[in-house]
This record gives C-alpha cells, structure tokens and sequence, in this order.
C-alpha cells in the first residue's frame, strides 16, 4: 500500500540553483536546500534575500570543498541575526572574488593629489 509521503522515484529530487551573473550552475539534493533557504528565511523574513543567501552558502560550500549542512549548522551553533550573516558571508564570498571587488569593505579611497587635480568634473 502507498503512502502519502512515500517519494516518486520518477521524479527528480534536486534542485538546480544557478546565477547567471557569476556563472554559477549547480545541482543540490532538494532537502540540503529546503533547511537552508528555511534557515534564511526565519533570518531575513524576505524571499528573494534568503533566495540569494542561499545560493551564496552553495557557493562557500563549493569553493571550500564543505558540506553545505555544516556551513549552516556552523552559522545556526553561533544564533547570528540578519547583519551577521551578512558579514559572515561576505567574509567567505570575498575569498571567492577578485580584491578589486570585495563585499561589505567600507573604506573611502582618497587619489593621489596630482591624479585628482587632473580629473575634471
């Protein structure tokens, strides 16, 4: 006798998440993606925020060859709110990307005087 919440083996049970800016295309088993996007969701309470913070842990979790559960298991232990998971990802995004574009650096860069004396505005 089948059950309700027996799987369909016809069915594909992954989930392809893909940012076509960066060029990131991967596939992931649909429950390691349910508990992260839900993670994210009771941080960030929106979709498209937790959308794209999920993608981003994917990503940390490909680059640094770690399982993507012990990431967010790692992130969960430490009980971060919305603006710590924000620095904590850009930390490890930052390993990712070239140093000329680096997430969440606030630091005004002041030209050399003879540079901007050249720049006309």
């Amino acid at each position: 006798m089948s059950t309700v919440n027996a799987p369909n083996p016809r069915l594909d049970s992954t989930v392809r998440i893909f940012d076509q800016f960066y060029k990131y295309d991967t596939q992931v088993p649909v429950n390691e993606y349910d508990a992260v996007y839900s993670y994210f969701m009771m941080v960030f309470k929106t979709k498209d925020a937790a959308a794209n913070f999920t993608t981003a842990l994917f990503r940390v979790a490909d680059y640094t060859s770690t399982p993507v559960l012990t990431l967010l298991q790692s992130m969960q232990t430490q009980n971060l709110d919305a603006i710590q998971v924000s620095a904590t990802l850009a930390y490890f995004l930052n390993g990712t990307r070239s140093p000329s574009t680096l997430l969440g650096v606030n630091s005004a860069l002041t030209p050399n005087f003879f540079t901007a004396r050249n720049v006309v505005s």
